[in-house]
Protein backbone atom coordinates (compact mmCIF):
# COMPACT_ATOMS: atom_id res chain seq x y z
CA UNK A 1 0.00 0.00 0.00
CA UNK A 2 1.50 3.34 -0.95
CA UNK A 3 1.18 6.80 0.53
CA UNK A 4 -1.48 7.84 -2.02
CA UNK A 5 -3.92 5.48 -0.30
CA UNK A 6 -3.71 7.44 2.93
CA UNK A 7 -4.66 11.00 1.96
CA UNK A 8 -6.79 12.84 4.56
CA UNK A 9 -10.45 12.16 4.04
CA UNK A 10 -9.89 9.12 1.82
CA UNK A 11 -11.59 6.58 4.13
CA UNK A 12 -8.28 4.75 4.47
CA UNK A 13 -9.62 2.40 7.14
CA UNK A 14 -12.18 1.12 4.65
CA UNK A 15 -9.55 0.87 1.93
CA UNK A 16 -7.24 -1.04 4.23
CA UNK A 17 -9.74 -3.83 4.56
CA UNK A 18 -9.52 -4.46 0.82
CA UNK A 19 -5.74 -4.38 0.47
CA UNK A 20 -3.37 -7.22 1.20
CA UNK A 21 -1.25 -6.94 4.30
CA UNK A 22 2.40 -6.10 3.77
CA UNK A 23 4.72 -9.06 4.21
CA UNK A 24 7.17 -8.52 7.02
CA UNK A 25 9.97 -8.43 4.41
CA UNK A 26 8.23 -5.69 2.43
CA UNK A 27 7.45 -3.81 5.61
CA UNK A 28 11.08 -3.95 6.67
CA UNK A 29 12.20 -2.69 3.26
CA UNK A 30 9.66 0.11 3.50
CA UNK A 31 10.92 1.05 6.96
CA UNK A 32 14.50 1.09 5.71
CA UNK A 33 13.57 3.19 2.69
CA UNK A 34 12.42 5.97 5.00
CA UNK A 35 15.87 6.54 6.49
CA UNK A 36 19.22 7.50 5.03
CA UNK A 37 22.70 7.28 6.57
CA UNK A 38 23.49 10.37 8.62
CA UNK A 39 26.54 12.39 7.61
CA UNK A 40 27.10 14.22 10.91
CA UNK A 41 30.52 13.33 12.36
CA UNK A 42 31.84 13.81 15.88
CA UNK A 43 35.30 13.18 17.28
CA UNK A 44 35.10 11.57 20.70
CA UNK A 45 37.75 10.44 23.19
CA UNK A 46 38.33 6.71 23.28
CA UNK A 47 36.61 6.32 26.65
CA UNK A 48 33.41 7.74 25.09
CA UNK A 49 33.54 5.66 21.89
CA UNK A 50 31.85 2.52 23.23
CA UNK A 51 28.69 1.78 21.24
CA UNK A 52 29.42 4.42 18.61
CA UNK A 53 30.00 3.72 14.91
CA UNK A 54 33.28 4.74 13.33
CA UNK A 55 32.85 6.78 10.17
CA UNK A 56 35.79 5.45 8.14
CA UNK A 57 38.27 2.59 8.22
CA UNK A 58 40.60 2.98 11.19
CA UNK A 59 44.13 2.09 10.13
CA UNK A 60 47.16 1.12 12.18
CA UNK A 61 49.43 4.11 12.71
CA UNK A 62 52.44 1.79 12.98
CA UNK A 63 53.39 -1.86 12.97
CA UNK A 64 52.65 -4.06 15.98
CA UNK A 65 54.78 -5.09 17.70
CA UNK A 66 56.82 -2.00 17.03
CA UNK A 67 60.08 -3.92 17.68
CA UNK A 68 61.29 -7.50 18.06
CA UNK A 69 60.54 -8.60 21.61
CA UNK A 70 60.64 -11.68 23.78
CA UNK A 71 57.57 -13.88 24.04
CA UNK A 72 58.95 -15.55 27.18
CA UNK A 73 61.00 -15.04 30.29
CA UNK A 74 64.34 -16.68 29.60
CA UNK A 75 67.71 -15.99 27.96
CA UNK A 76 68.47 -14.26 24.66
CA UNK A 77 71.44 -15.69 22.79
CA UNK A 78 73.10 -16.19 19.44
CA UNK A 79 72.75 -19.82 18.25
CA UNK A 80 76.24 -19.81 16.70
CA UNK A 81 77.71 -19.04 20.13
CA UNK A 82 76.62 -22.40 21.49
CA UNK A 83 78.68 -24.30 18.87
CA UNK A 84 78.40 -27.56 20.77
CA UNK A 85 78.52 -25.91 24.19
CA UNK A 86 75.68 -26.05 26.71
CA UNK A 87 76.73 -23.19 28.99
CA UNK A 88 77.13 -19.45 28.35
CA UNK A 89 78.05 -16.58 30.66
CA UNK A 90 75.23 -14.16 31.46
CA UNK A 91 76.28 -10.71 30.27
CA UNK A 92 73.36 -8.67 31.54
CA UNK A 93 69.61 -8.33 31.79
CA UNK A 94 66.95 -6.65 29.66
CA UNK A 95 63.41 -6.06 30.87
CA UNK A 96 60.22 -4.72 29.35
CA UNK A 97 60.57 -0.97 28.95
CA UNK A 98 64.36 -1.06 28.58
CA UNK A 99 66.01 0.40 25.51
CA UNK A 100 67.36 -2.24 23.10
CA UNK A 101 70.91 -3.33 23.94
CA UNK A 102 73.60 -5.36 22.21
CA UNK A 103 74.41 -8.97 22.93
CA UNK A 104 78.16 -9.45 23.52
CA UNK A 105 79.89 -12.32 21.66
CA UNK A 106 79.79 -15.78 23.27
CA UNK A 107 77.28 -14.73 25.95
CA UNK A 108 73.60 -14.80 26.83
CA UNK A 109 71.43 -12.07 28.35
CA UNK A 110 68.67 -12.65 30.84
CA UNK A 111 65.42 -11.36 29.25
CA UNK A 112 61.84 -10.89 30.37
CA UNK A 113 58.58 -11.11 28.45
CA UNK A 114 58.01 -8.06 26.27
CA UNK A 115 61.60 -6.86 26.48
CA UNK A 116 63.32 -5.77 23.25
CA UNK A 117 65.57 -8.41 21.71
CA UNK A 118 69.24 -7.35 22.02
CA UNK A 119 71.03 -6.68 18.76
CA UNK A 120 72.79 -9.88 17.68
CA UNK A 121 70.44 -12.32 19.45
CA UNK A 122 68.51 -14.69 17.21
CA UNK A 123 66.52 -16.76 19.71
CA UNK A 124 65.23 -16.85 23.27
CA UNK A 125 65.47 -19.96 25.44
CA UNK A 126 62.59 -20.01 27.89
CA UNK A 127 63.56 -20.19 31.52
CA UNK A 128 61.91 -23.61 31.92
CA UNK A 129 64.36 -25.10 29.33
CA UNK A 130 67.59 -24.07 31.06
CA UNK A 131 69.30 -23.92 34.42
CA UNK A 132 69.98 -20.41 35.71
CA UNK A 133 73.27 -20.45 37.64
CA UNK A 134 73.37 -16.72 38.21
CA UNK A 135 76.45 -15.69 36.27
CA UNK A 136 76.05 -18.56 33.82
CA UNK A 137 73.15 -20.36 32.14
CA UNK A 138 73.03 -24.07 31.25
CA UNK A 139 70.98 -24.81 28.09
CA UNK A 140 69.24 -28.17 28.22
CA UNK A 141 68.43 -28.37 24.48
CA UNK A 142 69.51 -26.23 21.55
CA UNK A 143 66.70 -23.87 20.48
CA UNK A 144 65.59 -23.23 16.89
CA UNK A 145 66.33 -19.97 15.07
CA UNK A 146 63.79 -17.27 16.02
CA UNK A 147 62.42 -19.27 18.93
CA UNK A 148 60.24 -17.24 21.31
CA UNK A 149 60.77 -13.96 19.46
CA UNK A 150 57.75 -11.87 18.49
CA UNK A 151 58.89 -10.11 15.33
CA UNK A 152 58.11 -6.48 14.60
CA UNK A 153 54.94 -6.25 12.52
CA UNK A 154 53.92 -9.87 13.11
CA UNK A 155 50.57 -8.82 14.64
CA UNK A 156 49.78 -6.02 12.19
CA UNK A 157 51.52 -3.93 9.61
CA UNK A 158 51.54 -0.16 9.45
CA UNK A 159 48.45 1.07 7.61
CA UNK A 160 46.52 -2.18 8.07
CA UNK A 161 42.76 -1.76 8.65
CA UNK A 162 42.13 -2.29 12.34
CA UNK A 163 38.39 -1.59 12.31
CA UNK A 164 36.23 -1.31 9.20
CA UNK A 165 34.09 1.75 8.58
CA UNK A 166 30.67 1.79 10.29
CA UNK A 167 31.63 -0.86 12.84
CA UNK A 168 30.00 -0.44 16.22
CA UNK A 169 32.79 -0.01 18.76
CA UNK A 170 32.89 -2.81 21.34
CA UNK A 171 35.19 -3.19 24.35
CA UNK A 172 37.69 -5.32 22.39
CA UNK A 173 37.89 -2.56 19.77
CA UNK A 174 38.68 -0.06 22.51
CA UNK A 175 41.55 -2.28 23.64
CA UNK A 176 42.93 -2.56 20.12
CA UNK A 177 42.74 1.19 19.53
CA UNK A 178 44.37 1.95 22.87
CA UNK A 179 47.16 -0.54 22.09
CA UNK A 180 47.83 1.45 18.94
CA UNK A 181 48.11 4.70 20.85
CA UNK A 182 44.83 6.15 19.53
CA UNK A 183 42.98 8.24 22.09
CA UNK A 184 40.18 9.68 19.94
CA UNK A 185 38.21 8.55 16.87
CA UNK A 186 35.64 10.00 14.45
CA UNK A 187 32.16 8.55 14.90
CA UNK A 188 28.70 9.08 13.46
CA UNK A 189 26.37 11.22 15.53
CA UNK A 190 23.92 9.22 17.59
CA UNK A 191 20.47 9.00 15.97
CA UNK A 192 18.02 11.26 17.77
CA UNK A 193 14.82 9.38 18.54
CA UNK A 194 11.57 10.67 20.05
CA UNK A 195 9.48 8.07 21.91
CA UNK A 196 5.78 8.29 22.78
CA UNK A 197 3.27 6.00 24.36
CA UNK A 198 -0.43 6.58 23.74
CA UNK A 199 -3.55 5.89 25.75
CA UNK A 200 -5.69 7.45 28.48
CA UNK A 201 -5.41 4.21 30.40
CA UNK A 202 -1.64 4.52 30.93
CA UNK A 203 -0.08 5.78 34.15
CA UNK A 204 3.36 6.28 35.60
CA UNK A 205 3.91 5.27 39.18
CA UNK A 206 0.77 4.49 41.20
CA UNK A 207 -2.18 3.60 38.97
CA UNK A 208 -5.69 4.88 39.49
CA UNK A 209 -8.57 2.39 39.14
CA UNK A 210 -8.90 1.34 35.53
CA UNK A 211 -5.35 2.40 34.66
CA UNK A 212 -2.31 0.29 33.88
CA UNK A 213 1.42 1.07 34.10
CA UNK A 214 3.12 2.18 30.89
CA UNK A 215 5.60 -0.57 30.04
CA UNK A 216 6.13 0.29 26.38
CA UNK A 217 7.90 3.61 26.69
CA UNK A 218 10.50 2.50 29.28
CA UNK A 219 11.14 -0.66 27.26
CA UNK A 220 11.50 1.23 23.98
CA UNK A 221 13.79 3.80 25.56
CA UNK A 222 15.97 0.99 26.92
CA UNK A 223 16.07 -0.87 23.60
CA UNK A 224 16.91 2.30 21.70
CA UNK A 225 19.61 3.36 24.14
CA UNK A 226 21.16 -0.12 24.03
CA UNK A 227 21.22 0.15 20.23
CA UNK A 228 23.14 3.44 20.44
CA UNK A 229 20.41 6.05 19.98
CA UNK A 230 20.08 9.39 21.74
CA UNK A 231 16.59 8.97 23.17
CA UNK A 232 14.12 11.64 24.25
CA UNK A 233 11.19 10.34 26.29
CA UNK A 234 8.21 12.41 25.10
CA UNK A 235 5.71 10.96 27.54
CA UNK A 236 2.18 9.63 27.13
CA UNK A 237 -0.16 11.03 24.47
CA UNK A 238 -3.86 11.16 25.33
CA UNK A 239 -6.54 9.52 23.20
CA UNK A 240 -7.25 12.84 21.51
CA UNK A 241 -6.65 13.60 17.84
CA UNK A 242 -5.95 17.33 18.20
CA UNK A 243 -3.59 16.91 21.16
CA UNK A 244 -1.70 14.14 19.39
CA UNK A 245 -1.39 16.16 16.16
CA UNK A 246 -0.17 19.18 18.12
CA UNK A 247 2.47 17.09 19.87
CA UNK A 248 3.75 15.77 16.55
CA UNK A 249 3.78 19.21 14.93
CA UNK A 250 5.82 20.62 17.82
CA UNK A 251 8.76 18.27 17.14
CA UNK A 252 10.18 20.73 14.55
CA UNK A 253 12.57 18.41 12.71
CA UNK A 254 14.69 17.82 15.81
CA UNK A 255 14.70 14.04 15.44
CA UNK A 256 15.85 11.44 12.96
CA UNK A 257 13.22 8.92 13.99
CA UNK A 258 9.91 9.08 15.85
CA UNK A 259 8.64 5.88 17.49
CA UNK A 260 5.19 5.54 19.03
CA UNK A 261 3.32 2.66 20.64
CA UNK A 262 -0.42 2.22 20.49
CA UNK A 263 -3.34 3.91 18.67
CA UNK A 264 -2.38 2.59 15.21
CA UNK A 265 -5.19 0.10 14.68
CA UNK A 266 -8.78 0.80 13.52
CA UNK A 267 -10.56 1.58 16.79
CA UNK A 268 -12.40 4.79 17.56
CA UNK A 269 -9.50 6.09 19.63
CA UNK A 270 -6.68 5.03 17.32
CA UNK A 271 -5.65 8.56 16.30
CA UNK A 272 -1.94 8.25 15.45
CA UNK A 273 -2.39 7.84 11.69
CA UNK A 274 -4.81 10.75 11.39
CA UNK A 275 -2.67 12.87 13.73
CA UNK A 276 0.42 12.24 11.64
CA UNK A 277 -1.37 13.49 8.53
CA UNK A 278 -2.86 16.44 10.39
CA UNK A 279 0.65 17.42 11.53
CA UNK A 280 1.82 17.50 7.91
CA UNK A 281 3.28 14.01 7.78
CA UNK A 282 2.94 11.24 5.22
CA UNK A 283 1.77 7.70 5.81
CA UNK A 284 3.64 5.28 3.54
CA UNK A 285 2.50 1.90 4.76
CA UNK A 286 0.27 0.25 7.35
CA UNK A 287 -0.69 -3.25 8.46
CA UNK A 288 1.77 -6.12 8.25
CA UNK A 289 1.19 -9.85 7.95
CA UNK A 290 2.88 -10.36 11.29
CA UNK A 291 1.87 -11.81 14.64
CA UNK A 292 2.10 -10.04 16.94
CA UNK A 293 2.11 -6.57 15.39
CA UNK A 294 -0.28 -6.40 12.45
CA UNK A 295 -1.16 -2.67 12.77
CA UNK A 296 2.42 -1.38 12.40
CA UNK A 297 2.59 1.86 10.41
CA UNK A 298 5.43 3.63 8.62
CA UNK A 299 5.64 7.22 7.49
CA UNK A 300 7.53 10.47 7.61
CA UNK A 301 7.12 13.72 9.51
CA UNK A 302 9.33 16.46 8.14
CA UNK A 303 12.84 15.07 7.98
CA UNK A 304 12.14 12.26 10.46
CA UNK A 305 11.04 8.72 9.74
CA UNK A 306 7.95 7.73 11.72
CA UNK A 307 7.34 4.17 12.96
CA UNK A 308 4.11 3.52 14.81
CA UNK A 309 4.11 0.25 16.74
CA UNK A 310 1.05 -1.47 18.27
CA UNK A 311 0.15 -0.99 21.90
CA UNK A 312 0.59 -4.52 23.18
CA UNK A 313 3.99 -4.80 24.89
CA UNK A 314 5.26 -7.98 23.22
CA UNK A 315 4.22 -6.60 19.82
CA UNK A 316 6.28 -3.49 20.63
CA UNK A 317 9.27 -5.65 21.47
CA UNK A 318 8.93 -7.59 18.22
CA UNK A 319 8.41 -4.42 16.16
CA UNK A 320 11.55 -2.91 17.56
CA UNK A 321 13.71 -5.87 16.59
CA UNK A 322 12.18 -6.27 13.14
CA UNK A 323 11.90 -2.63 12.05
CA UNK A 324 13.30 -0.01 14.42
CA UNK A 325 16.67 -1.69 15.00
CA UNK A 326 17.12 -1.91 11.23
CA UNK A 327 16.30 1.79 10.84
CA UNK A 328 18.87 2.72 13.48
CA UNK A 329 21.51 0.67 11.70
CA UNK A 330 20.80 2.40 8.40
CA UNK A 331 20.97 5.83 10.07
CA UNK A 332 24.50 5.24 11.37
CA UNK A 333 25.69 3.78 8.08
CA UNK A 334 25.87 0.17 9.28
CA UNK A 335 24.40 -2.83 7.51
CA UNK A 336 21.07 -3.73 9.14
CA UNK A 337 21.27 -7.22 10.54
CA UNK A 338 18.73 -9.68 9.14
CA UNK A 339 16.25 -10.84 11.76
CA UNK A 340 16.05 -14.43 12.99
CA UNK A 341 18.48 -16.11 10.61
CA UNK A 342 20.25 -18.49 13.03
CA UNK A 343 19.21 -22.13 12.47
CA UNK A 344 17.88 -24.11 15.41
CA UNK A 345 15.76 -27.17 16.15
CA UNK A 346 12.21 -27.11 17.48
CA UNK A 347 11.92 -28.87 20.81
CA UNK A 348 8.11 -28.64 20.66
CA UNK A 349 5.05 -29.48 18.59
CA UNK A 350 2.79 -26.59 17.58
CA UNK A 351 -0.19 -26.20 15.30
CA UNK A 352 -1.04 -22.63 14.33
CA UNK A 353 -3.25 -20.66 11.98
CA UNK A 354 -1.24 -19.75 8.85
CA UNK A 355 -1.44 -16.40 7.07
CA UNK A 356 0.93 -14.26 9.11
CA UNK A 357 4.58 -14.75 10.02
CA UNK A 358 4.77 -15.28 13.77
CA UNK A 359 7.44 -14.30 16.27
CA UNK A 360 7.56 -15.93 19.70
CA UNK A 361 9.95 -16.11 22.67
CA UNK A 362 12.11 -19.20 22.99
CA UNK A 363 14.46 -20.73 25.52
CA UNK A 364 17.48 -22.88 24.62
CA UNK A 365 17.26 -26.28 26.31
CA UNK A 366 20.31 -27.98 24.78
CA UNK A 367 21.88 -28.91 21.44
CA UNK A 368 21.30 -31.65 18.90
CA UNK A 369 24.00 -33.97 17.58
CA UNK A 370 24.94 -31.39 14.91
CA UNK A 371 25.45 -28.72 17.55
CA UNK A 372 22.32 -26.73 16.72
CA UNK A 373 20.43 -25.26 19.69
CA UNK A 374 17.18 -26.96 20.64
CA UNK A 375 14.52 -24.37 21.44
CA UNK A 376 11.49 -24.49 23.71
CA UNK A 377 8.56 -22.24 22.79
CA UNK A 378 7.46 -19.96 25.61
CA UNK A 379 4.10 -18.27 26.16
CA UNK A 380 0.83 -18.74 24.34
CA UNK A 381 1.15 -16.20 21.52
CA UNK A 382 -0.34 -13.47 23.70
CA UNK A 383 0.94 -10.05 22.62
CA UNK A 384 -0.15 -8.23 25.76
CA UNK A 385 2.29 -9.93 28.11
CA UNK A 386 6.04 -9.65 28.55
CA UNK A 387 6.32 -12.43 31.14
CA UNK A 388 7.62 -15.13 28.74
CA UNK A 389 10.45 -12.81 27.68
CA UNK A 390 11.90 -12.91 31.18
CA UNK A 391 12.80 -16.58 30.69
CA UNK A 392 13.66 -16.32 26.99
CA UNK A 393 17.06 -16.54 25.31
CA UNK A 394 15.78 -14.98 22.09
CA UNK A 395 12.99 -14.71 19.54
CA UNK A 396 12.10 -17.29 16.89
CA UNK A 397 10.08 -16.73 13.72
CA UNK A 398 8.06 -19.06 11.51
CA UNK A 399 6.92 -18.06 7.99
CA UNK A 400 3.36 -16.99 7.23
CA UNK A 401 2.55 -20.26 5.43
CA UNK A 402 3.59 -22.48 8.34
CA UNK A 403 0.68 -24.52 9.72
CA UNK A 404 2.53 -26.95 11.95
CA UNK A 405 5.92 -27.15 13.63
CA UNK A 406 6.95 -30.64 14.66
CA UNK A 407 9.58 -31.52 17.20
CA UNK A 408 12.92 -31.78 15.38
CA UNK A 409 11.97 -29.36 12.59
CA UNK A 410 14.48 -26.66 11.62
CA UNK A 411 13.38 -23.18 12.69
CA UNK A 412 15.21 -19.87 12.79
CA UNK A 413 15.79 -17.56 15.69
CA UNK A 414 17.45 -14.37 16.92
CA UNK A 415 19.45 -14.84 20.16
CA UNK A 416 19.19 -11.78 22.37
CA UNK A 417 22.97 -11.70 22.63
CA UNK A 418 23.22 -10.89 18.91
CA UNK A 419 20.11 -8.69 18.53
CA UNK A 420 20.24 -5.04 17.63
CA UNK A 421 22.32 -2.95 15.32
CA UNK A 422 24.72 -4.85 13.09
CA UNK A 423 28.43 -4.36 13.51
Amino acid sequence: MDGASFRPGCDCDDLALHHALLSHEDARNLALGLVRPMRDIETVPLHAALGRHCTTDIRAPHAMPAFDNSAMDGFALRLADLDGRCCLPVAGCVAAGDAPGTLPPDAAMRIYTGAPIPDGADCVVMVEACIDKGDRVHIDAAPTPGANIRRAGSDQSSGEVLIAAHTRIRPHHVGLLAANGLNAIAVTRRPRVAVYSTGDELSEGVCRPGHIPDANRPMLCALLAEAGAEVEDRGILPDDLDATAAAFAALDDRFDLIVTSGAVSMGGKDHVRAALRAAGGDLDGWRVALKPGKPVMFGRLGTAAFTGLPGNPFAVHVGFHLFVAAQLARLVGATPADFATDPAVAGFDWTRKPGRAEVFPVRRTGHDTAGRPVLERLGKSVSATLAPLAAADGLAMVPAATHHVAQGDTIHWQPFCTAGVAS
